[in-house]
């Protein structure tokens, strides 16, 4: 048998009976579109996750928290130092496992002005050089601050660009960028000024947007809604933007100006909202944490009112997260895939009972049973793969729909390896739809076939 004339006449079959067939096909291509959907939107926020990860600092970031002691130590609550500069440079001192260590001092409730614009920064930070290596900025304009800036307690500032397209001027709807370093805007009313700007973060994808759009080869009206590209918008990412919304000030400015005047007795506060680590080597990651504890516990006189968050449990969570994701999405499209094999096994068996006359005439020319069988298996395939080839078609304008109503930084990818899959599954429910009905018309005797009215 000729497996050519087989798909053929399985189609020809299919085209006889167009309207049914569509009706057959909805469920493939609906748990087809399913399938690769959700995948592609799994994949899309594991892609923005693990980017939000890096553009954090990176799997070898561990942050020094602050925690409540231990019920034995009950009696020392009122002697827990916290973090402090003491602990800064014990552990820059006396952990060689340890690559950066960053203090920072945070100013809450600051509000960010220029002339009559206001903006409320996502974070406004005191701290030293080595936070450019622990978080990964890059300063595009101007300069970081310095020692001199340090010791003194300059009032300067360095500022993303999210600060500066709302205190100054956004380049995505002026068409120019505005540099403003030198410039000085207020923070709780204090002059400060801008010494350096750093680069706009993005995602890759709204990278590229940016890129195409300077070279001129994206035209027309923005989309509707927040722009993709903001430097200030959540839609680039949680990450970019709180990066975007960042102000850094010298961690001595942070003391004076804001810790001083903020407290009644003249006394500054000399806890620290933060202290962030970075391991020489992922592979030590143990050694370098215990290595700080032993340090920690010491300047801490035994009170152990600190513990380790590390980036590594958060990607743990998040493979975690995903994979929950993938098997309940997985099963929500085998759910859908199964209803449309079973609507091929009901048209399969209906295309059977008009054929009895037509099969026993081909058994009687000398056709298998085999023979039958392998045809009728064949055109149960047909059916399920042009269900897939549909789903496919469909995923794709699911996809652009899901991203049209609901945009996100984390920007769904459609994978090849879903599509194969999906691909593979229907031709697979294809072929268990078409069990019953191949067996049913192989076995068919080919004078009683003759006889069915």
């Amino acid at each position: 048998m000729n497996l050519f004339n087989v798909i053929l006449i399985g189609l020809k079959e299919v085209w006889a009976h167009k309207f049914r067939s569509v009706l057959t096909l909805f469920g493939v291509v609906l748990g087809v579109a399913s399938l690769v959907g959700m995948s592609a939107i799994i994949q899309g926020m594991e892609n923005g996750l693990r980017e939000s990860m890096i553009a954090m600092g990176g799997a070898d970031k561990v942050l020094l928290q602050v925690q409540a002691i231990p019920s034995y130590q009950d009696h020392l609550a009122d002697q827990a130092p916290g973090r402090t500069l003491v602990d800064v440079l014990a552990l820059k001192n006396g952990a060689p496992l340890l690559s950066v260590v960053s203090p920072e001092m945070e100013v809450p409730e600051v509000i960010a002005a220029k002339g009559d614009k206001r903006v409320d920064p996502e974070e406004t930070v005191g701290a030293w050089p080595e936070v450019l290596a622990m978080n990964l900025h890059t300063v595009e304009h101007g300069r970081f601050f310095n020692s001199l800036d340090e010791e003194e307690a300059n009032p300067v500032c360095v500022i993303g660009t999210g600060i500066r397209d709302a205190l100054f001027e956004d380049p995505d709807e002026t068409g120019r960028e505005i540099i403003p370093v030198s410039e000085t805007i207020q923070l709780n009313g204090q002059p400060f000024t801008i010494v350096g700007m750093f680069q706009h973060y993005s995602s890759e994808r709204d990278t590229k947007e940016r890129a195409l759009k300077k070279l001129g080869e994206i035209k027309g009206a923005n989309p509707v809604g927040p722009k993709r590209s903001k430097g200030w918008g959540r839609k680039g990412g949680w990450a970019f933007w709180r990066k975007n919304r960042t102000i850094y000030i010298p961690l001595n400015t942070s003391w004076v100006r804001f810790r001083i005047a903020g407290d009644a007795d003249g006394i500054p506060d000399p806890r620290l909202s933060g202290i962030d680590l970075k391991v020489r080597s992922m592979d030590q990651m143990e050694k370098a944490l215990q290595q700080a504890r032993n340090i920690l516990l010491v300047t801490h006189r035994g009170i152990e009112d600190f513990s380790f968050q590390t980036q590594e449990n958060q990607i743990e969570s998040i493979n975690r997260q995903i994979k929950n994701a993938r098997l309940s999405g997985g099963i929500i499209a085998g759910i859908s895939l199964l209803v449309g094999g079973i609507g091929i096994m009901n048209i399969m068996l209906a295309s059977i009972n008009e054929r009895i006359r037509e099969i026993g005439t081909c058994k009687a020319i000398g056709a298998t049973g085999l023979d039958i069988f392998i045809q009728i298996i064949v055109e149960s395939v047909v059916l399920a793969l042009l269900g897939a080839l549909a789903g496919l078609v469909a995923s794709q304008f699911l996809v652009d729909l899901l991203s049209y109503i609901s945009p996100t930084g984390n920007t769904p990818v459609i994978t090849w390896w879903a599509q194969a899959l999906a691909v593979v599954f229907s031709g697979g429910v294809g072929i268990v739809a078409g069990l019953i009905p191949a067996f049913k018309a192989a076995r068919l005797e080919p004078i009683q076939a003759l006889r069915y009215e």
